[in-house]
Order: structure tokens, then sequence, then C-alpha cells
């Protein structure tokens, strides 16, 4: 049976509600008694005050830091650091991941229909996973994603203040610095550097062993090995090539 409508976004998003009421993807879930009581490897060490929610699953040798909340379901691998004061939900977490404080993962998405009209929320169902050897610093966001999952690859390193949207792909070894944004929907490839403050305008790919320098603006895909400046950011060739240009312009002819 096929349904009709001329606003599919808009009965996508109550067939969503329908099935996943609002209350079934709170942030912690709290109340989630039908997953059990949560599972601890040997030599689980958790700080004062740690907020451990049903069915969560621990891995041996982690380190849980004060005041910090573990939502119902995640599972965390072994000899994790996660310091004081993160929150953590829908989320797998893989091996010898490090989180600093104030980091948060498995928030809601940022996700909307009638952009500056109803702003009707588009529920956000999936999760975040960390493979092994990641780490996020202070007082980052990754979204959890939207249907499918917010990925980000092993070895990869996050800076402070760093916002990663739903639905991203990070893949393994990148280096991504402070303050840097990644809208939603962004791929990125294996050892992608991004500089300090530069960021995605989101559903674009950059491909891997390229270099993203700060304060670029990156706003259409990119192919391997690119090397991009600027805002909207560019072929870094072109970028300084055009900086040249107008420093002679800005300069005037002086001869004579």
């Amino acid at each position: 049976m096929a349904i009709v409508t001329d606003k599919p976004h808009h009965l996508f998003a109550d067939i969503l509600d329908q099935l996943y009421p609002s209350n079934t993807r709170s942030i912690i879930s709290a109340g989630r008694d039908d997953l059990g009581a949560p599972i601890f490897e040997r030599d689980v060490t958790l700080g004062s005050n740690v907020v451990i929610g049903a069915g969560v699953e621990i891995g041996r040798g982690t380190i849980i830091g004060a005041n910090t909340v573990i939502g119902a379901g995640v599972t965390i691998g072994r000899n994790c650091i996660i310091a004081a004061n993160c929150t953590i939900d829908c989320a797998h977490i893989g091996n010898h991941v490090v989180i600093q404080s104030g980091v948060r993962i498995g928030t809601e998405g940022f996700g909307w229909l009638d952009f500056g009209i109803s702003n009707r929320k588009l529920p956000q169902l999936g999760r975040v996973l960390l493979r092994d050897r990641v780490e996020v610093g202070a007082n980052s966001t990754i979204d959890r994603g939207a249907l499918g999952d917010t990925m980000v690859g092993e070895g990869t390193k996050i800076d402070n203040l760093v916002q990663i949207g739903h639905n991203c792909r990070i893949g393994r070894n990148c280096i991504i610095a402070a303050m840097s944004g990644l809208a939603g929907s962004t791929i990125i490839g294996d050892s992608v550097l991004m500089g300090g403050g530069s960021g995605t305008s989101g559903h674009l790919t950059i491909g891997s062993g390229s270099v993203i320098h700060g304060r670029a603006a990156v706003t259409k895909d990119w192919p391997a090995g690119s090397k991009l400046a600027g805002a909207p950011a560019q072929d870094i060739r072109d970028f300084w090539r055009e900086i040249a240009t107008m420093r002679k312009l800005t300069k005037g002819d002086k001869r004579g």
C-alpha cells in the first residue's frame, strides 16, 4: 500500500513519533528497568557521584570521573578514561578511549523541519560510535545520529570545544583542532587534519589525507589529498594567489 502526501518529511516525522514516543528517547532514558542491571568487568573505577543507567556495560580497567552520567544501554570498552562532569548517552565506546571533562556524547542532533516557520523537531534515533583509541577534548559535543549513527574512526583525536553534528562519519587517525564544527552528515576520510576554528556546511565529503587550514569554511565536496584555506574554502594555491593579487592592487603601481 502506498501513502501519498504533499509533505513527506512531515509524515515521516509523524510515523517516527508514533513508533518512538518522545519519552522513550529522552536524554539518559530514566526508568529503563527492562535493560537489566549494569555489568562491570574487573578493575572498573568510579568517582564520586557517578550515575550509571540500566543495561550499561563497562570493560576492564576503565576509569570514570566524578559527577559523570552514563545513560541506559551505553557500552564502554576496556582501559578507557572518562573524566569528570561528562554525559554519555546512546553510545558505544571502544577500547583505550579518552574523554576529557565536560564532554557531551549522544546529545540530540540538530534536526528540524519547516525552517523559520514551525521549526518542528525531527526525531533523533541513532547512536554515537567511538572506535578504539579515540580522544575527545574538554567541552566538546558529539550528537547522536538521526536514523543512522554518528561515527568516529580509530585513533582520531578531537580537541577542546569541537562540535560534531548528527550522522557525521569521521575516518581513522584524523586530527580536529579546537573550536572546529562539523555540520550534520559530513563525511571525512582517513588522516584528515582540520585546523582550529575550521568548519563544514554539512552533507559533503572530504577525501582522505586532506588538510583544512584554520578558519577555513568547507562548503562542497573535495577529493583526497586536498589542501584548503579560506572562506569559502578553496585550494590553498588559489587562496594564496588571490591574496597576492589583492596586495598588489591595494599597494598600487608605485613605479616612476
